[in-house]
């Protein structure tokens, strides 16, 4: 789980480059969906539960 200090919300950044998005649900930054909003892991527990709708598991 993300640091607490790095959730919440402060003063924008000098230069718009250095901010960077993180998860709604949870803070992470990295494997960031930007459609969503959310990380990796909180999209596919949350897609599991069909808690969003349109989104269905793939298969080929």
């Amino acid at each position: 789980m993300a640091n607490k200090g790095k959730t919440i919300s402060h003063n924008s950044k000098k230069y718009a480059v250095q901010n960077y998005n993180r998860c709604q649900r949870c803070g992470r930054a990295r494997g960031y969906y930007r459609f969503f909003g959310l990380c990796r892991i909180c999209l596919r527990e949350m897609a599991h539960r069909g808690e969003l709708p349109g989104v269905k598991k793939s298969s080929w």
